[in-house]
């Protein structure tokens, strides 16, 4: 079972500022951030100085941090990632204790890695985990994580990309499960993503190493491919839209761009898939109600 949804939202708001000065009044969550009393500090004073609705840039420097939203776009923690030579140390947090044990700490840290493995190219993400701190441990291994270096007061686990991609390809799950791609629509898709900003299709690119890649002639009928006709039901509205690549993108006539939010989200989904996907400004539900055409099911191996 795929843990709860959660997303990375990199805008930071004063009312997100507000809600980590109220986090880290927490004992229980400070007690295992060993910058806490700095962060906390430098929290406060961003909010009295400046009076901006964005601080996104202020919580930017030196790093990357982004506040984790749950399915109703409503903040559950935050993710901080930063720079330390030729690696990236991350730091996980859920906000609120009664969150605890709902594993979205698994969501948010698949989540973590996906964007710094894919968008921010990491060649090492590493955790530097205190020893009686159980939850996080114990999250850190589940997830593939393996111990670097060890000392009394920390264990540093450590990611690396050939073994995050290794690991994604042998469990190739997501939000909607596990996704089949045809070996033409692979290609030409890797061939897209090359070309393309790799921060603006890091979610396709995502979902395109995570996929079960099959033989055109051998792709079940009801899977979404490249050019494909689907009705989706997106929260309740239904929509009949066509999987294209960018270049033949009509949001007008429904032709959507597999770069597109929804346009990666459906890739490679089947009928009757159901999840909830975050597309700019909010998280909808998308469920995949009935391929209408499919080029490989129509014998169309041109397309």
């Amino acid at each position: 079972m795929n843990p709860p949804f959660v997303s990375l939202r990199p805008e930071i708001t004063r009312a997100d500022a507000l809600t980590l000065m109220d986090w880290l009044e927490d004992e229980r969550i400070t007690r295992h951030l060993s910058d806490s009393r700095h962060v906390s500090r430098f929290i406060e004073q961003a909010v009295s100085r400046v009076q901006l609705p964005v601080l996104t840039p202020l919580f930017n420097q030196g790093g990357r941090f982004f506040m984790a939203c749950d399915r109703h776009d409503a903040p559950v923690g935050f993710v901080r990632l930063v720079k330390a030579g030729s690696d990236w140390e991350m730091v996980l947090v859920i906000g609120n204790r009664r969150d605890w044990g709902r594993r979205l700490g698994a969501g948010l840290l698949r989540e973590a890695m996906k964007l710094a493995f894919f968008e921010m190219r990491a060649e090492k993400l590493v955790a530097r985990i205190q020893p009686d701190n159980a939850r996080s441990l114990k999250l850190f291994q589940r997830c593939g994580f393996l111990l670097e270096r060890e000392t009394p007061a920390l264990l540093s686990f450590a990611m690396t990309a050939p073994r995050y991609l290794r690991l994604l390809r042998d469990s190739p799950s997501g939000p909607a499960g596990s996704i089949h791609i045809t070996e033409i629509d692979q290609a030409r898709l890797r061939t897209l993503v090359a070309l393309e900003q790799a921060s603006a299709v890091f979610e396709l690119e995502h979902e395109i190493e995570r996929a079960i890649v099959v033989d055109a002639r051998q792709v079940p009928r009801d899977v979404v491919t490249m050019n494909s006709r689907a009705l989706l039901h997106l929260d309740d509205e239904e929509v009949e839209v066509a999987l294209v690549y960018p270049e033949h993108a009509d949001d007008g006539a429904g032709k959507l761009s597999v770069c597109s939010g929804i346009g990666t989200a459906i890739l490679g989904c089947r009928e009757g898939d159901a999840f909830d996907w975050r597309i700019p400004q909010r998280t909808c539900c998308i469920r995949i109600g009935k391929v209408l055409y499919q080029p490989e099911a129509a014998g169309d191996f041109h397309l």
